[in-house]
């Protein structure tokens, strides 16, 4: 059973950064596909980056030029490094990753930007 354990989160002014981690256990091997969602208060979970299958990185436009989503592979750890945050970046940040057929999420890390 893989868990996923996220880190990071917190409170930052408008303008600033935040780096945020999440260490994968219990797999058999390194997970390719792994990247983060977000769910803001009364929105649904979205897309905001990802490693794919294949190793390519994959961003939501709202996050291009501002996240950088990277990874390490011998510790099963992929990181997601924020900056310029907005006040519409607030919200709870998932970890997910994927080993088909299964799909498994964190428990989530908060991030609240302020003006």
């Amino acid at each position: 059973q893989v868990q996923l354990v996220e880190s990071g989160g917190g409170l930052v002014q408008a303008g600033g950064s935040l780096r945020l981690s999440c260490v994968a256990s219990g797999s058999d091997g390194s997970i390719n596909a792994m990247g983060w969602y977000r769910q803001a208060p009364g929105k649904q979970r979205e897309f905001v980056a990802t490693f794919t299958t294949v190793g390519s990185a994959v961003y939501n436009d709202a996050v291009k030029g501002r996240f950088t989503i990277s990874r390490d592979n011998a510790e099963n750890t992929v990181y997601l490094q924020m900056n310029s945050l907005r006040l519409e970046d607030t919200a709870v940040y998932y970890c997910r990753a994927l080993l088909p057929p299964q799909i498994y999420w964190g428990q989530g890390t908060q991030v609240t930007v302020s003006s």
